[in-house]
């Protein structure tokens, strides 16, 4: 086995629980976003893109997509025999098969991974955040100075901080006090997750830790290795970020992509974001159907008019239909005469002619008011609505539902509808 300087070990675990319905049987980093592309496509083209051709992914939660996503690693150039990527699921034990407990308890339950490679630094992803970063700059950063941990971090609002791990540190960079999301923030340095460690002090850490309920980094790991007179430092990076964690910093971050001059730039030419791409079609515009400031997916038939939205692939727009303000993901059909305004609806949805999304005034949401929230409707996957019912805002609708499910034709607005077996 050739020895790395550098591995990465992507987490990728997380059930995302705040997208609701979205993720009800699949992972956040399995999520569509763009149009083309999955949550997970972010770091494994950056790692590609920084010279680290080894990474492990850990999944844990509804990984079969991820799975089937991922694959060997083509789409990355990382199908190697030495390195490459692999997916890491939770080992089955003879006696009881261990779950991952933590983001720390899944790395050390694949220390002999790390350790087939030796690698000098171990750089630690989180598989849910949208942004671009040359990883190969912040180890630069960490070797200069003679770091054993370097965080990543970036300023956020003071509002905002307390979402967050955050560091004091001094003019060198050098982390002072480390807390994880504390009430009062002292600073607005937050911690992004992501991490290298130098191996000898990570796997230390994870050793002398092993027996920690939940054992998780920014709680437990970082604390040690700052209580244990470790040199840690914190890397700023100030380019584009987003923690796609809530429904609606889903939706803004995939609205972004269409403004004029996006923040975040899908075709720069030096920095490609790489996915697995079926092969089908282009696309079709019908003659009379209009298309205003949009991503629209291949093999997608447009019959109607799409303003301001990102359509995935393979979605059906019907005739005399109106998408506004909305992300439609892939194999998703509209019906004729459909309007939909500021929705999110996953794959495989069938909206039935003349159905109404996204109308009247806001009310708060009745199954879960913190999640369910900013105006928006959210389908789940493989949900059937029918034609001609009118839906509200800050609504939540999974499974397939018949005219008899709305009373007078109407789901008013703050109102959910789970049918059995699908997740909240």
């Amino acid at each position: 086995m050739i020895k790395k300087e550098m591995i990465a070990m992507l987490l990728a675990g997380g059930q995302g629980s705040r997208l609701g319905v979205l993720t009800a049987n699949v992972a956040k980093p399995a999520v569509a976003f763009g149009g083309k592309y999955r949550i997970i496509d972010f770091p494994l083209s950056n790692c590609i893109n920084s010279g680290i051709d080894t990474v492990g992914v850990l999944t844990q939660y509804q990984p079969l997509r991820l799975n089937a996503h991922i694959g060997i690693g083509i789409p990355w150039d990382l199908d190697r025999n030495n390195g490459g990527v692999t997916v890491l699921p939770p080992y089955e034990r003879s006696d009881n098969s261990e779950w991952y407990t933590g983001t720390a308890n899944a790395i050390y339950q694949n220390l002999r991974y790390i350790e087939n490679y030796n690698p000098e630094y171990v750089l630690i992803l989180s598989g849910d955040h949208i942004y671009k970063m040359d990883y190969e700059v912040m180890l630069d950063f960490h070797k200069a100075n003679r770091a054993d941990v370097t965080l990543a971090t970036m300023p956020v609002p003071l509002s905002e901080a307390s979402r967050f791990g955050i560091v004091i540190a001094d003019e060198e960079k050098r982390i002072q006090e480390f807390e994880e999301k504390p009430e009062n923030p002292r600073s607005n340095l937050a911690s992004m997750g992501i991490y290298i460690f130098s191996w000898k002090v990570l796997r230390n850490a994870l050793i002398a830790l092993k027996d920690q309920q939940n054992c998780d980094f920014g709680k437990h790991i970082i604390p040690y290795c700052f209580e244990h007179q470790n040199r840690l430092f914190a890397y700023e990076y100030n380019g584009y970020w987003k923690d796609v964690g809530t429904l609606g910093s889903y939706w803004e971050a995939n609205m972004e992509l269409i403004d004029l001059v996006p923040e975040f730039n899908l075709y720069e030419e030096y920095w490609k974001i790489y996915t697995k791409c079926d092969t089908i079609e282009p696309q079709y515009v019908a003659p009379g159907a209009h298309v205003e400031r949009s991503i629209i997916g291949e093999a997608s038939e447009i019959y109607g008019a799409v303003i301001n939205s990102v359509i995935g692939p393979n979605v059906r727009i019907g005739k005399g239909a109106i998408i506004r303000d909305s992300i439609i993901m892939k194999d998703t059909r509209i019906g004729d005469f459909a309007t939909v305004d500021k929705s999110i609806i996953a794959e495989n949805c069938k909206i039935g002619n003349g159905a109404v999304l996204g109308e009247g005034e806001e009310a708060p949401n009745k199954l879960n008011a913190s999640i369910y929230s900013f105006g928006l409707v959210t389908i789940g996957e493989d949900s059937v609505i029918p034609d001609n019912v009118h839906i509200g805002k800050n609504t939540a609708i999974s499974g397939v539902t018949t005219k008899q499910d709305y009373p007078d034709g109407v789901l008013a607005s703050g109102e959910a509808m789970i049918k059995a077996g699908d997740g909240e």
